[in-house]
């Protein structure tokens, strides 16, 4: 079964990736706002779903230890978010997801942990990819300047700015989530929690973070906003988060089942979401950014299979 919830959890994230650009549009400021809306909507039915008729044994006490590293999570799928109105998914999608050469490098330094030598091709072909897309965003906006662009796809410093803030945020979080995990848990952090069920009593309370984060969203965009959701504009918001939910769901039986194989797998979700964007989305890149991805899947991909 852990196979099917593998590719289960690659074609819904990267199902999601689709319908959060889809839903996205570049001239609503509060559009990120709405999308953390509807992600919080459903991940929290989602949780207490589980709680209730699950009947999963969730000690409240566990919502505000796993916390700080829902915070990371959550925070950084906002900025994924904002950046989705400036950028497009097949250079968005493969920033975001370099967040495991970020990692690398926080274990390096602060956990003093040695890498091998094929990790450090891959975090060499990572950073050097997102500096050159940055480096080609900025002579694109200022060749632009004085021209009438498609808004959808704006070139600006915002464009990479906030794929770029994703990694390294999303990076603490999975950081925080392996300390948590290899020092604090047993004794100190969760109660109530066996070998078998950490992931699922984890993945609660995110989702029920996420879903505290989406009332605080809601109030924001329709009481002080005054703002309106709308079938037409937000429908794919609401596509994306069930697309996010399921796989984040998934994601967690997929690892329970066989992690070592798994979660190489589902990191290159990526892939799948650059083709969807070619594919539906009709994005056309150039030449050399297609290269410069392509630098950016294959470190993704060599800390994929370092992961195996």
């Amino acid at each position: 079964m852990w196979f099917l919830f593998t590719i289960c959890t690659i074609l819904m994230w990267s199902g999601s990736d689709l319908f959060s650009k889809m839903g996205t549009q570049p001239s609503d400021k509060l559009s990120h706002f709405k999308m953390l809306m509807a992600v919080g909507f459903v991940m929290g039915v989602h949780a207490i779903w589980q709680i209730t008729v699950g009947g999963v044994d969730y000690q409240w006490f566990n919502f505000i230890a796993y916390l700080p590293v829902s915070a990371m999570y959550i925070i950084s799928m906002m900025f994924g978010y904002m950046g989705l109105r400036y950028i497009e998914l097949s250079i968005s999608s493969p920033i975001c997801n370099s967040s495991g050469a970020m990692v690398a490098l926080m274990c390096f330094v602060f956990l003093k942990q040695t890498m091998p030598p094929l990790a450090l091709v891959a975090v060499i072909l990572i950073s050097l990819g997102i500096f050159l897309l940055a480096l080609f965003e900025k002579l694109d906006a200022d060749k632009e300047r004085s021209e009438a662009v498609d808004r959808k796809y704006e070139k600006s410093v915002l464009a990479i700015v906030f794929p770029v803030l994703y990694l390294i945020i999303d990076a603490m979080g999975t950081f925080l989530d392996g300390l948590y995990f290899d020092f604090a848990m047993p004794e100190i952090f969760y109660t109530g929690i066996t070998e078998e069920t950490v992931e699922v009593v984890c993945n609660i309370s995110y989702e029920l973070t996420f879903m505290v984060v989406g009332i605080l969203s809601a109030v924001y965009v329709l009481g002080i906003k005054k703002d309106k959701i709308t079938l037409k504009n937000d429908k794919f918001k609401g596509v994306a988060a069930v697309f996010e939910t399921i796989g984040q769901f998934t994601y967690v039986f997929a690892l329970s089942g066989n992690a070592i194989v798994a979660a190489p797998a589902i990191g290159s979700y990526t892939v799948f979401s650059v083709l969807w964007s070619h594919l539906f989305l009709k994005e056309k890149l150039q030449k050399k950014q297609y290269f410069v991805i392509g630098m950016v899947l294959i470190g993704v991909i060599l800390l994929a299979i370092l992961d195996m």
